[in-house]
């Protein structure tokens, strides 16, 4: 099969072009910088073919996918900013990629017939409760800009194709970029004491084991919306942070804090990120691995 990935120079679509090579299959590259710019370390992203592309310019992604054609699209491009995508003069242009991009792939993959699969985000919920979110569950509250444009992103896909994989997945980490990990490790050279949030729950998503799921999923026809992150419990970032800084070797105090007391954010955080997951195993597919081990893996990549 021939694959197009958008969004290869951030952690999930790197990942995903690596297990495309490491199968064998054939995968084209995208992204709106001139030239692939990440990690640089000769793995598939940079020896594969890589086509600059603005998602938000209808005609160029018409024409380059039709020009691929591949079998599957996986779509990991987005903006992300959480934050910055509250202020006002971003929010045209977060729209133009998470929605009216997103509507531009969509259409293309209808128009060849081929397979589409749609990173989405927790955040299209309300974030209240303690119950985990169901995959099929449409009781949609976002809470902030990103998680609306993320579910117009959704629901552009859905309303459009057939032949659709959305998948949600929350609290992202990867080697090619930036992401909670690696900024709690900075910090935690340089301070004694860290103060982290403890009543926002969820589980981290490792981008290199939900690359395999993607690509586990492309080679199915088992259609649908899916939950997926790591395994291995639902956790607050204070509790992450705490292992993160046990399995790094580090003596920092990690004190938790509500999200009332630590304040600072432009957007609402939800409280309850827990995913259920339950659909995946009942589809067929192979869960992630632990988010504990998936940490250790992680901090000894980045390590080496």
């Amino acid at each position: 099969m021939k694959y197009f990935v958008t969004g290869v120079c951030g952690q999930l679509g790197h990942d995903v072009m690596n297990e495309l090579a490491s199968r064998g299959y054939e995968g084209v590259g995208s992204d709106i910088q001139p030239e692939y710019s990440g990690v640089a370390d000769g793995t598939a992203v940079t020896t594969m073919p890589y086509i600059s592309l603005d998602i938000t310019d209808r005609a160029a992604v018409l024409k380059t996918i039709q020009d691929v054609n591949p079998d599957v699209v996986v779509h990991c491009a987005a903006w992300t900013a959480v934050d910055a995508a509250e202020d006002e003069e971003n929010q045209p242009k977060v729209r133009a990629i998470n929605v009216d991009g997103t509507r531009n792939i969509a259409d293309v993959c209808k128009e060849l017939g081929c397979k589409m699969i749609y990173i989405s985000t927790d955040y299209v919920f309300n974030g209240q409760g303690e119950k985990p979110w169901e995959p099929d569950c449409k009781d949609y509250a976002p809470l902030c800009v990103y998680g609306q444009t993320k579910l117009e992103g959704e629901l552009a896909v859905s309303e459009t194709l057939e032949k659709y994989f959305i998948v949600r997945i929350a609290w992202v980490f990867g080697t090619n970029g930036k992401n909670f990990i690696k900024t709690m490790l900075n910090v935690g050279k340089t301070h004694d004491k860290v103060t982290v949030v403890s009543d926002q729950i969820g589980t981290p998503t490792y981008t290199y084991d939900l690359a395999r799921l993607l690509v586990d999923m492309s080679e199915t026809e088992k259609y649908g919306y899916y939950h997926a992150t790591n395994e291995g419990g639902y956790i607050s970032w204070y509790d992450f942070t705490v292992e993160i800084y046990k399995q790094a070797g580090y003596t920092t105090e990690v004190v938790p804090v509500t999200t009332a007391e630590y304040g600072i954010s432009k957007a609402a955080r939800p409280f309850n990120s827990r995913l259920d997951k339950s659909k995946l195993v009942e589809a067929g597919f192979k869960p992630l691995p632990t988010w504990q081990d998936a940490l250790t893996r992680y901090l000894k990549l980045l390590n080496e």
